[in-house]
């Protein structure tokens, strides 16, 4: 057989994966982790937030229709991502049982997968809601399999920077599919997604280094050092503060979220500092136990601040009191 008829891992069409597998012998589980489970819950979550947040009344259907297609567009990317990414898949530790690198879906069926989702997910978004939203859509698959993925990852250690946009844009697509437009407070609720997101990966990769040296993913950890990666944590914790309280000036703020900015804020810079004064023989010694604790803190620090802006929306449609004195 020709090297042109072989998969990319080397393997014959139809033959067994080294881990006992079958190549393209996938079920319905192995399709739907090529979207990314988790990754899509947070982009339904702040879009679902960023609909309902907005100034617009929204019809049920069509708000359960924008936040699935939304979802789909968000597996479009996941799924897109994986194929692209499947080479650097097989070697790092935590993503070689994935259904590519493990044989169960081949590269071609998930590309093929990604580009349907991703037409269908843009087209209905846009028939359901408005062609700004759709827009948005778009340009978020486009950023985060083009620019993210095939452009910056493996190029810049300013990877995660700037190619933390695309995770940023589903508050803004939700607010847009609600208002048809972009606002200040859309623009502000992708700025707290865009500066969180750093610091966040930032620490994973510094438990995780070794998977990023071995891929060749220039992650900051691996091109600069963790001393320096971490003194990037506490400078980017103490850019995002200010942009988080930016939110409580605008119309969709409130007790709720003043509260949980003042609380999660606290707690994040706390763990910024704790990982700015670590020297790496200490982390060896504990496992970096304390990064896998900032870790798993700056996904509460976002959830709750979402969940903030989601109840001071819930109050205001019910007219509580403490609004009329906060003049909202």
């Amino acid at each position: 057989m020709s090297d042109a008829s072989l998969n990319a891992d080397g393997t014959q069409p139809g033959a067994a994966h080294p881990d006992g597998t079958q190549q393209g012998d996938a079920g319905f589980s192995d399709f739907f982790s090529l979207l990314k489970p988790r990754v899509m819950s947070l982009v339904v979550f702040t879009a679902l937030v960023g609909l309902l947040a907005a100034p617009v009344a929204v019809h049920p259907i069509v708000g359960f229709a924008a936040i699935l297609f939304i979802a789909i567009g968000g597996g479009a990317s996941g799924a897109l991502n994986m194929w692209w990414d499947a080479d650097i898949d097989r070697i790092m530790k935590r993503t070689r049982s994935r259904a590519i690198p493990a044989g169960r879906i081949t590269e071609g069926e998930a590309f093929g997968f990604g580009i349907a989702l991703a037409g269908i997910s843009v087209v209905m978004l846009g028939l359901a809601t408005n062609f700004m939203a759709a827009g948005l859509l778009a340009f978020t698959i486009f950023f985060y399999v083009v620019v993210y993925s095939m452009w910056l990852k493996r190029w810049t250690p300013q990877n995660i920077v700037i190619g933390g946009a695309a995770g940023a844009f589903p508050p803004m697509i939700g607010w847009a599919a609600a208002t048809g437009s972009v606002s200040v407070e859309s623009v502000l609720m992708f700025a707290l997604i865009f500066m969180w997101t750093p610091p966040h990966f930032w620490a994973l990769a510094l438990f995780m280094k070794s998977d990023y040296d071995k891929a060749g993913v220039p992650m900051l950890t691996s091109t600069h050092g963790r001393r320096v990666t971490r003194n990037h944590i506490m400078a980017y914790t103490l850019l995002l503060v200010p942009v988080s309280f930016a939110l409580c000036f605008t119309s969709i703020g409130g007790p709720a979220y003043i509260i949980a900015a003042v609380l999660l804020n606290a707690l994040f810079l706390r763990g910024a500092w704790t990982i700015w004064r670590r020297d790496e023989a200490a982390a060896e010694v504990d496992g970096y136990a304390v990064e896998k604790k900032v870790f798993r803190h700056s996904l509460y620090y976002l959830f709750g601040l979402f969940v903030a802006i989601l109840i001071d929306a819930t109050l205001r449609g019910m007219d509580i009191a403490p609004f009329a004195a906060w003049g909202l």
